[in-house]
């Protein structure tokens, strides 16, 4: 029985090994050499990015061009989060420590810009930014007074509520947070919605690496333990994707080391209750996953390559060794990765 099932697995796995999947991606010019953290794809022509020194860069023209500016009296903010609504509205999600972070919209394509919200609590760190539709919003924040920072919204981004407890003493809604464990802020995807009011993020740091789950749009939250490396304030989840409510997958692993195999991924059939290691694994750590239903595809991108997995993330083969911050897609053919340097590619279907 050992011998049969260990010659199947091999066999199969040499079958998906050898199979051609034909995907690259195609460098264009971002017109800015700002690191770039965040992307947002609105259509097969528009999409914009985020970096550092309050960047900013849109393309209306499928990526043949892309305007980069920066946003008015935001020069030393790193815009790690960004959400496009349509060629004209977009909201950016600064990340730093206390007050450097922030929310900006724009309505007028990037003409000008109107500040939303600035972190009020000098503990706080955002994290990342993600909306079910246009009015409904969820942020993520690290630990303050034991808690993660929860702020959801129902006006598109004008207001925010706080899902946390105000003082240490008060009952909050959220989870308490391990002793050093926080969220990345790396590619905007620690942090995933689904449907109207369904959530995820994920965790790193000493003792992280746990998933948090919602069904009511931020109210209450369920906890899973992932496989992935949390050793360190270096390591943990820092992506996270889901193909159904079911099945998901989370990436990551130890930033300062590319290289390491050592769980950098785990999977869920359940929902996020409980999670495992596949067979095989990205070629090193990850900080953006995510499912292209089309091709029935994932895909996972990291400063050292990509990959791609054709079965639901058991297995993966990578196809390219360009460093890769996060990605975004509407379809197969409309997505594109920001990574250093203003680096930007749009993904090709070869």
């Amino acid at each position: 029985m050992y011998v049969e099932d260990s010659y199947m697995r091999f066999f199969f796995v040499l079958l998906v090994s050898s199979l051609s999947f034909g995907q690259a991606w195609v460098a264009q010019q971002s017109g800015t050499t700002a690191s770039l953290r965040g992307i947002s794809a609105v259509s097969r022509e528009v999409a914009w990015a985020s970096g550092a020194n309050g960047t900013f860069v849109v393309t209306t023209d499928g990526g043949e061009t892309w305007k980069a500016s920066t946003v008015p009296g935001a020069a030393d903010l790193d815009f790690r989060g960004i959400h496009a609504f349509d060629p004209k509205t977009v909201i950016l999600m600064s990340a730093g420590s206390g007050e450097k972070s922030r929310l900006y919209k724009t309505t007028d394509g990037g003409a000008t810009w109107k500040l939303l919200y600035t972190n009020p609590d000098p503990a706080g760190f955002f994290d990342a930014i993600a909306f079910w539709d246009a009015k409904h919003g969820i942020l993520l924040g690290d630990p303050v007074h034991g808690h993660f920072v929860i702020l959801t919204t129902d006006d598109g981004g004008q207001t925010w509520e706080d899902r946390k407890a105000p003082r240490i003493w008060e009952r909050s809604a959220m989870p308490l947070a391990l002793l050093g464990e926080g969220a990345f802020a790396a590619s905007n995807s620690s942090l995933v919605v689904l449907g109207a009011n369904e959530a995820w993020f994920g965790t790193g740091g000493r003792g992280g690496a746990r998933v948090f789950h919602t069904l009511d749009g931020g109210k209450t939250w369920t906890i899973g333990a992932t496989t992935i490396k949390s050793e360190n304030e270096n390591a943990g989840i820092f992506s996270m994707g889901f193909s159904d409510p079911l099945h998901g997958i989370a990436v990551g692993g130890d930033h300062t080391q590319p290289q390491s195999k050592t769980n950098t991924i785990s999977v869920t059939s359940d929902g996020g209750k409980k999670w495992s290691s596949p067979f095989s694994t990205p070629n090193g750590y990850r900080s953006g996953v995510l499912y292209l239903p089309d091709q029935k595809l994932w895909i996972a991108v990291g400063t050292n390559g990509s990959d791609v997995s054709p079965d639901g993330g058991l297995t993966w083969r990578p196809f390219d060794k360009q460093p890769l911050n996060a990605m975004s897609f509407v379809l197969s053919y409309a997505g594109w990765a920001v990574g250093p340097d203003g680096a930007i590619f749009r993904f090709s279907m070869e």
